[in-house]
């Protein structure tokens, strides 16, 4: 193995090591509201206003709205972790530091990306743990359904950066 890829190897793990720590050293802060509101949107839409509503094709409206609610979480968790870390990083100088290290820039994107999506994943698994107390959730297609939420977890985590940048 070469130096310089032993050290973005270590770096990558270095930095996805620091953000997912960061997110479970802080849990009621990053999963607890998460979950909280989630159960919040399954009590007052679907139990309380779902009754009103009634079946939408052959599904319940909590069947209905828990994938997007799912979705949901996914998507603002994952955004808002690299927005709020990398963010923090520039507030207090200390992305400057990585910065004039010998750690190729993808490789920052890297690890700051995939610790967006890991939280994401976190606070779906979370979220889809707590549905199943309120409704029967069906997968038909469990492989395309993982690769659209890492994606969604991809693509928004991606979208942080941008605009923490």
């Amino acid at each position: 193995m070469s130096v310089e890829l032993r050290t973005n190897w270590v770096a990558l793990n270095t930095i996805v090591y620091r953000e997912v720590r960061r997110f479970l050293r802080i849990w009621p802060q990053t999963l607890l509201p998460p979950a909280i509101t989630m159960v919040l949107y399954f009590v007052i839409f679907g139990n309380l206003i779902g009754r009103q509503i009634g079946d939408m094709g052959g599904f319940t409206y909590m069947q209905y709205i828990v994938p997007g609610l799912i979705m949901m979480s996914v998507i603002t968790n994952s955004y808002g972790n690299v927005v709020s870390s990398f963010f923090g990083s520039k507030f207090q100088r200390s992305i400057e530091e990585l910065m004039v290290s010998p750690v190729s820039p993808h490789i920052i994107l890297v690890g700051y990306v995939l610790g967006g999506v890991l939280r994401g994943l976190a606070v779906g698994v979370i979220v889809t743990i707590l549905s199943m107390f309120f409704t029967d959730l069906q997968v038909h297609h469990l492989g395309v359904t993982v690769v659209v939420v890492l994606l969604t977890a991809t693509i928004f985590s991606l979208l942080g950066f941008v605009n923490a940048v």
